[in-house]
Order: structure tokens, then sequence, then C-alpha cells
């Protein structure tokens, strides 16, 4: 193809028939010939005489003007104009096609995905046999080549992994490859070390061609916490000119519902490619945050999930005794504000004063008696997941607990007195401590030769003790142990939390003690020796897009695994939980370097850019054809004819042509609506007229068919709003319709095509929305609305949906169906009065057919509701309690669904005993 330009020419050659444009030129201005002037006197008897048929002495310039552009445009049109013509891939061999498929493509995905499918139509008309390879997915036997055509149908369920392509998968996938074809690379615009190798390999088979976009790749690294402020660090690549993004930071709100809890921009300088920002944020709402995100970017890249590195502690510090001024040392708590306060928020206060603020940790040094409420108070506070870290001393050493029997509040049982050098039950020098076993929370953890133990209080020997022992001495006796109470734990150190007993609280192992017992803020690297033998179960992963997703089916991950924070097919980006810990893992580390790719010279990198190719043969002589007709019309008013009776009726017939109506365009616009409706699984909303309410349905609608396309094979498009006046009803399996109290009735012809919609297999979903107020049939206004709408419908009998209708089990079993409100029945088609129960089944022989109606009160689409963003637009409930309503008021959407779709199939279990008599089993 010839190209000028953005222009080019199918058949350029005959362009050449420009040439003769200008010979036209002088040819139409010699016809007609000039007339030769001669004087004749006879001609002065003609003066005044007016001739019906005159003609031009010569042809005005401007009609030849015209004449050859008509000409001219012709010409072009016959040559095949188009503009932005596509650049054809040469070759005629195979063609392999790798892509990245990495959370950097992420940003431009449906970009990448359209040049491909742009590709594979080219390689469809050239015959190209093609394979495509995810360097992230890669095929276990090597590339399949395959038609492009067949290849073109897995671009829809191709997606970006959110992690990079492994080096040595990619070596061995590289050694697979044989036989001559040429590569097209989809780059993510990353450098990494293992490019070279797979490259080398790839042109020795054929030519290899890179794709690439040139847009800014924009990450985040992981939150800190310094100096009182979440510090946040951003990189980016390439780093040319100035840029700012806007970071936000999600987590629950206080009703459970996630959201943004705050904001901060972030600035990069022409030239820089990192840039930090701070944000100063309450403990309270800090805590809340479970992870940042660049607000705008879609990658996995771009965001960073927050675990027990960034939630700094609530510790609550209570010692017995008064403080002992001048000697702040000996304080019991010297030592423990020294190694908390850098990574922990501290309380003061009387214990009844800390348990109202509930903090994550109490600590209780040398504290021995406590009250019968405090007792009781303390108790609760534990049953809820709470931490009570308690040290000895010389109060504890010298009470009564825990020496008859068990105290509530210890771990263990205690003996009289102590155990000191020179005392009754005296050692002869101090004690060093002994390796950490390793069921011990602080194994791995390196002891000093320095920290010994000069006293302690000791443990009753009891058969629960040595379950309960965390840490001991060199002789055997226990040190540290340990006791859940509820979701809570109770840690008794038999030592002092200064140095009185010990050299423990001057060490660094005392810190590192306290961060393996969760009292302070993790550190933000996990040790490998601390991992070392523990399995992580992910509870949330992010996709290439940075969406978090559940983590229900996905395997436990190795603690060696986890420590090196490497995300991999085996171990998605996202949240680990192990025991009273949980660690992120995420795709940006501190130390990940990002680095744009720097190609050889010899290999050629285009873009992303496809431009639409825009035939304009049709246009072109569209226009000729448009310049003859005014030619036409030129010539006849230059002769003179388009005057009298006979134009004036061709003028009345054209101008009553033009403003006939356009019936095309309405049949066109049907046309549009009823291909997007057939194409794919719809689900509809009936417009009430109320904006409010109609945004909530087509929201509920599209958090709806999120919920499905992530939990079914069921893929829904985006939800349609219809008008039942002068939409077609039958393109849609199932209407939404809420109800309002000033809602209009349908007319008749509405009413004849919902009728004509219930009998044909239509379901429509009645929502009153008002079963907070009021129970199914009362007087409420929408519940009035609604009986006047349903009067002229061809409704069945119905009855509350009984404990075995086919709609309790179409995915998942339930018993309720609550919405944003719950309580209220749900209204069915009544079952055959006929219909008995299949002895041996649960549930009753019930007819094929499905419900035309469902109606309720209980604002389903509340319920469903979400933005583009996957954020829920209405609360549910209160707390947990309200997103576990929200989950089922999901799950009663999904069945809906799927009972619409598939019928009552579930049923058709009942018909197995006949079957298999049937078949003489």
């Amino acid at each position: 193809m010839f190209s000028i330009g953005p222009l080019g020419f199918a058949a350029p050659w005959i362009l050449l028939g420009l040439i003769i444009l200008p010979l036209l030129w002088l040819l139409l201005r010699a016809v007609p010939p000039a007339p030769i002037r001669r004087r004749f006197p006879g001609v002065a008897l003609l003066l005044g005489l007016t001739d019906s048929d005159s003609q031009s002495a010569r042809t005005p310039w401007w009609l030849l003007l015209l004449r050859l552009l008509a000409i001219a445009g012709v010409i072009i049109g016959f040559a095949g104009p188009v503009l932005n013509p596509q650049t054809e891939q040469s070759g005629d061999g195979p063609l392999l096609v790798l892509v990245d498929g990495t959370w950097a493509d992420a940003r431009d995905w449906q970009r990448r995905i359209d040049r491909l499918d742009v590709l594979l139509a080219e390689a469809s008309l050239a015959g190209r046999p093609v394979a495509l390879v995810s360097l992230t997915d890669l095929p276990a036997e090597g590339p399949v080549f395959q038609a492009a055509d067949a290849i073109a149908t897995r671009l829809p369920a191709l997606k970006p992994a959110p992690f990079a392509p492994d080096g040595e998968a990619l070596a061995t996938f590289a050694d697979t490859l044989t036989g001559d074809f040429d590569s097209l690379w989809m780059s993510d615009g990353l450098a990494r070390d293992s490019r070279a190798d797979l490259l080398a390999a790839l042109e020795t088979h054929g030519t290899v061609s890179v794709f690439e976009s040139p847009r800014t790749i924009t990450t985040l690294r992981p939150a800190r916490f310094e100096d009182g402020d979440v510090v946040l660090r951003g990189a980016r690549v390439p780093a040319t000119t100035a840029a700012e993004a806007m970071i936000l930071a999600i987590g629950p709100d206080p009703s459970g519902v996630e959201r943004q809890l705050a904001s901060l921009p972030i600035t990069w300088e022409a030239g820089e490619a990192e840039a930090t920002a701070s944000l100063a944020l309450p403990p309270e709402l800090r805590n809340r945050v479970t992870r940042f995100e660049i607000a705008g970017v879609q990658s996995a890249g771009a965001v960073t999930l927050t675990d027990d590195a960034l939630r700094r502690r609530e510790v609550a510090l209570i010692a017995g005794g008064g403080d002992r001024e001048g000697l702040e040392l000996l304080s019991p708590l010297y030592y423990l504000n020294q190694a908390l306060v850098p990574t922990a928020d501290l309380i003061d206060g009387t214990l009844a004063d800390v348990l109202l603020a509930n903090p994550d940790v109490i600590v209780l040094a040398d504290v021995a008696v406590l009250t019968a409420p405090e007792q009781d108070a303390m108790l609760a506070w534990l049953d809820k997941g709470g931490l009570l870290l308690r040290f000895a001393g010389p109060r504890l050493a010298g009470s009564d607990i825990g020496r008859a029997e068990e105290d509530p509040l210890l771990p263990v049982r205690l003996r009289s007195g102590g155990r000191s050098i020179g005392g009754a039950m005296s050692w002869g020098e101090p004690k060093a401590l002994a390796p950490f076993a390793d069921t011990s929370p602080f194994f791995g953890l390196a002891i000093p030769d320095d920290v010994t133990v000069t006293a302690q209080v000791m443990a009753q020997p009891d058969p629960t003790l040595s379950d309960r022992v965390i840490a001991s001495l060199s002789d055997g006796t226990p040190l540290v142990t340990r006791k859940d109470v509820g979701a809570g734990q109770i840690v008794l150190f038999h030592v002092t939390a200064n140095a009185e007993w010990s050299s423990l609280p001057l060490s660094g192992l005392f810190v590192q003690m306290l961060e393996r017992m969760a009292v302070s803020t993790r550190p933000a690297q996990a040790d490998s020796a601390e991992l070392t033998g523990t399995t992580w179960m992910p509870e949330d992963v992010l996709d290439g897009f940075g969406v978090i997703l559940p983590a229900d089916t996905l395997p436990g991950v190795a603690g060696e695994r986890l420590a090196t924070g490497l995300p991999a097919a085996d171990m998605p980006p996202g949240l680990y939980a192990g025991d009273k810990r949980r660690i992120a893992v995420n795709v940006m580390r501190d130390e990940t370097e990002l680095a744009a790719m720097r190609w050889p010279a010899r290999i050629t990198v285009e873009g992303l850019a496809v431009t639409a190719q825009t035939l304009l043969k049709g246009w072109v002589l569209g226009v000729a054809l448009c310049l003859l007709v005014v030619d036409i019309l030129a010539s006849l008013l230059l002769s003179g004819r388009l005057t009298g009776a006979r134009a004036q009726a061709a003028a009345i017939i054209c101008a009553a042509m033009l403003f006939m109506p356009h019936t095309g365009q309405a049949q066109e616009a049907d046309d549009t609506f009823a291909v997007a409706s057939l194409t794919e699984v719809v689900l509809a909303h009936v417009i009430t007229g109320d904006a409010q309410v109609d945004d909530i349905a087509a929201a509920g609608l599209y958090g709806l068919s999120q919920t499905l396309y992530r939990r079914t094979s069921i893929e829904p498009a985006m939800p349609i709003g219809v008008n039942i006046e002068t939409d077609e009803l039958a393109f849609f399996p199932i209407l939404y319709w809420p109800i309002t109290a000033n809602q209009p009735l349908p007319s008749a012809d509405a009413y004849a095509k919902l009728n004509r919609y219930l009998r044909t297999g239509g379901m429509i979903l009645f929502d009153t929305r008002d079963a907070d107020l009021t129970g199914f049939g009362s007087g409420s206004p929408e519940g009035q609305r609604l009986q006047a709408i349903a009067r002229l419908l061809d409704i069945p009998p119905l009855e509350p949906i009984p404990q075995d209708h086919v709609l309790t089990r179409t995915f998942y079993l339930l018993q309720e169906f609550p919405g944003r409100y719950t309580g209220r029945e749900v209204w069915v088609e009544a079952a055959p009065p006929d219909a008995e129960q299949v002895e041996g089944m649960p549930f009753r022989d019930l007819n094929d057919g499905v419900t035309p109606v469902v109606i309720g009160g209980n604002d389903w689409a509340a319920a469903w509701a979400m933005d583009r963003n996957g954020n829920r637009l209405v609360p549910v409930g209160r707390g947990m309690a309200g997103e576990r309503q929200r989950e089922i008021a999901l799950r009663f959407g999904v069945n809906l669904i799927m009972h619409v779709l598939t019928g009552n199939y579930k049923s058709d279990q009942v018909h197995v005993p006949a079957l298999l008599d049937r078949l003489g089993q």
C-alpha cells in the first residue's frame, strides 16, 4: 500500500489519471469555441428581443474547476484511499507472540489486547500459524502453533499476573523452542536479567520485533512508620518530566465498610525516579488501614498492603507500688519504656482506665493482687484477644497468689518465695538461658553470652507445665511461661522487668523477645529463622490489576518461602496469616530495582497505538457525485432551465424528500440495543423515574454482576436500565423492579408486553424496599403501589419461599434471603397442590419451571450496590454482622440468577430413584 503521511491508497496506479486534469482544463475551455465577432448592421433589428434558449460564449472558470474536482474525486476514490493504514507485519512463516503478562502491563492492558487483536488479524489474512505464550504462565510442552483465529478467541481470558516471570522457567522454556519462526514480544518495559538470554534464543529461530508502551510505570513501595508518621515511597520509570499522584489509604470504617480513610499527594521532580510522602494519622485510624494505593493506576505495583509492620500496638504499662524518685533505672517500667517507645503507642493510667481504652497489650510489672472487679474485667478483655504480659518481682514472689491453685491471671502455679544466689533455693552462680526450642516463639533468636539470671520465681511442677514453658534457663527451670485464655493469652516472665534479677532487660534479646510476643510492632522484613518450619495461610491476594481477591482455595505457604518475599505463582502478593501474626507480600519491596528496558539497536521496537483504519473510498466517491450534481444544477441555471412551473415542482419534490422522517436511524438504534442485550447475559432494572432509586438499582446489579463473574461461570455485561413502555423486554432473563410510591402505572401496551415477558420465561423481582418499616401486604405507600401495578399482571398464586424451594440451593444453601433489611418474607410462585416428597429425598418433586415473579421488600439492590472502584455504596447492619448479612444477600442474588438461567435443575435429583429403577439398578 502506497502512503502519503496518514493517507494510504490500495490502488495507487489509478492516481496517474490525475495527470490528465490539466488537459481536461484546456479541453473544456476550448469547447464550445468562442464565437467570431463580425460587424453586421442588421443585428440592430434584433435589439430588445429575448432568446429563451441562451448559451454562454465560454464555460465559466468556477464551473470548470467544479468539474475537475469531481473528476479528481472519482479518480482518487477508485484508487482506494485509506486513512491511517495499518502497517502489516512482514513474513509468511509461523509466528510466536510473547506477552510478559505482568503487573506492569496492567495499566494499559486493553491497549495490549487491541494490539494483539490487530496482529492476529494480520496473521490470519496471511495464513500464518500463531502460538501465544504468556511469560508468567509458560506452557509445559512449549509453544503450540494454531490458526490465528483460534488464538484470538483466547484473548478475553488473558490476564496480567501480579508477579514477574521466573528466570529459570524462561531458560527451560527457551530450550523447548524448535524450528523457524518469527517472534513478536509484547514487553512491559521493565529491565530483567532473564531478557537477554531469551532474546538470544529467539533470534536463533527468526526475526524478533518488540511492542512496548512509552507510558510511565508508577509503583508504591511498602509503607513504613518513622518518627510518628507513615512514610510512603513511590517509584517510577522512566523519570523524565515532573509528575504528581494521589495516594489513598483504604480500610474499614467503624461499621466495617471498606472505604477511603485518608489521602496525600506525592510529587516527583523532573528526573527523579523516587519520591517520598509522609502521612500523619491517629493510632486508631492508622491501625485500620489495610492498604495504600495510587489513585487511578490499575496495577498491583501501585498497591501496597499493610501488616503488623505498620500497625503500632497500643500497650498499657502498669507497675506495682509507687515510683521511687531518683532511681529511674530501678523503675520496673524503665527498660520497657525504652524498648517499646520506638515501636508502640504507650498508654498510662490505672487498670480500670486502660481497660476502657481496649489496648492490644497490658503489661503488669510486679503487680501481685487485683480486685475481683479488675480480675473479671481483665478476663473479659482476654477473651476478646488481649495479651497480658506479666513480670515477676518482690511483690509477686512474696504474695500467696497462684500457690494452692492456679490463678486465672497466671499461666502456671508458683512456689512460695523465690530463687536467688545465696537464697534458700540458690545456685552457686548466675544461670544462662538455654537455647530456645523449635516450638517456642523465640526459636532462632541468638542468645548473648552476657545474659544471665540471678533470681526468679519458681513454677510448681504440673502435668501441663512443659507445654506452657516457652523459654527456660540452662538448668531447665522456666524463664517464660504462657497459656491461652479465650482468644487471648497470658505470658509470665519469671524475672523482673528491670535489671535487679537478670541482665536480660539490658540486652537486645529483650527487645527481640517483645517483638516475637507481638508486644511491639513487628519488623518490616520477616526473619527467615523465625519463619522456619511454619506454614502461613493466605487471607487475601492481589491480581495483576491490584484488585483484592479472596484466597479461600489457595494452599498454605511455607515460612521459608514466605521469608524470601518474592511473589510468584506459588505465592501471589497478598496478606498471609500465621500464629497471631500477619505478613504482607507486596509486588514492590524496598530493595526492588525499577529500570527501563534498553533493547539492542538491531531490535525493532514499536508502540501499542492502534489507530483505527478508515476506508475513504465511499466518502470520496460520494463527494465526487455531489459535485457532479452541483455541476448539473449550475449548468441548468446558466442555461435558464431552472425557472418555470416544472422547476418549481421539482424543487417541492426535493424538499419533501429531505424532510421525510428517517426511520433507518431509529431502526439502527433498536438493532444496537438488541445486539448489546443478546450477545451477553445482561441484568436489567426497570427505570422508575426516581434518579436516586435508579442509580442504586444500577449499582446493585453491577455489584451482583461482579459477584457472578468472580464466583460462577456467568460473565454478565454491564447492567441496563429499561423503559417498559418503549424497550423490548425479551432480551433480559430477569428484571429488577424497585417500587416507588409515586411510580406511574404502565400503559395497556406495556402491560401486554410485561405479561408476554412473564409467560415466555422471564422473571421480575419486585422490591418494595420497605422491610424496615412494615410487613408484606401492609399499607406502606410502596406496597399499595405494588398492588396497583400487579393488578393487571398475569401473576400465578404465590406463597412464601418454602424450605425445599430450589432457590434455597441453586448455588448456595440458604434459608434466609436478606438484603439491606432482613426479616421480611419473600414470595414466589406456589408449588402445585399435588407435589409430593419422594421417598429418601429431602424435597418435593416440583415442576421444572422458573417462578415468574419474586416479591419482597428487603432492598436487595442497596445491599449489592458497588461503584466502579469496588467500594460498597450503602452500609448494611453494623460491623461484621452487617457484612455477613451483605454476604448472604449476595448469595441470594447468585441463587436467583442461577435459578433464572438454569431452571429447577437441582430438583431433577428427585428423579434419581425412578431412573435407577428404569435402568434395572
